[in-house]
């Protein structure tokens, strides 16, 4: 015991900069998946057909943006978007190289999942608006996002879960992370307690997370008021 604590001792810079890194990475994951993955699942929901800005074009292309993204298999995405990656960041390796794959997942996942919470809303919403004279806006946000606020958390609870789990690969183009760190300290140089101990902690994490966002979810569900 006391050498393993030696162990942890030994290693804690490493780790806690390598939490820093999964933390960054996940931050810039999440908030571009509310920014940019929530009103494009909304637009999905309403471009579809019989959908109130009913738009097959504009449908089509942003379904199969989502289904192309979310099928692909990720270590391959990430290594197909390199280039990418290196004429808007700059560089294809380091914490940002690897938020940005992340990011293009996260929306996609996000997109979809706002899609089907919003399809779960009782069509009589969306009656009770137009019969109000609602515009679209009024209606986005003071019926669809008040209606399904509950369903959106738990779906990025389910983003972030995901993410945390993408993470762990993100070494390939240098982004670090505690994945990272438990396979470069822990497995391959045959310290097995600091790789069990990093799965402990991301499943700590993952745990702490979803209580949190169950939590907040059932606290927005007006229908337990």
């Amino acid at each position: 015991m006391k050498a393993y604590f030696e162990q942890l001792t030994y290693y804690q810079p490493e780790m806690l900069r390598a939490i820093g890194e999964t933390g960054y990475m996940l931050l810039i994951a999440v908030l571009v998946a509310v920014l940019i993955g929530l009103p494009l699942g909304t637009f999905i929901f309403l471009t579809r057909r019989n959908g109130v800005l009913e738009s097959p074009g504009w449908s089509f292309v942003l379904n199969n943006y989502v289904n192309v993204v979310r099928s692909f298999p990720f270590l391959l995405f990430v290594v197909a978007l390199i280039p990418v990656t290196r004429w808007v960041v700059g560089s294809s390796f380091g914490t940002y190289a690897a938020a940005f794959p992340l990011a293009f997942v996260a929306i996609a996942l996000y997109a979809r999942l706002v899609e089907q919470v919003l399809l779960d809303i009782p069509q009589e919403v969306i009656e009770l608006a137009h019969v109000l004279g609602a515009t679209n806006r009024q209606l986005i946000f003071n019926f669809l996002y008040v209606e399904a606020r509950s369903g959106l958390v738990l779906s990025l609870t389910s983003v972030i879960i995901s993410m945390v789990s993408y993470s762990t690969i993100m070494g390939i183009v240098g982004g670090g992370g505690i994945g990272d760190f438990a396979i470069r300290y822990g497995y391959q140089r045959y310290e097995y307690s600091v790789m069990y101990t990093t799965i402990a902690i991301m499943v700590i994490g993952v745990i702490g997370i979803q209580v949190l966002g169950t939590a907040l979810s059932r606290h927005l569900d007006k229908r337990k008021k």
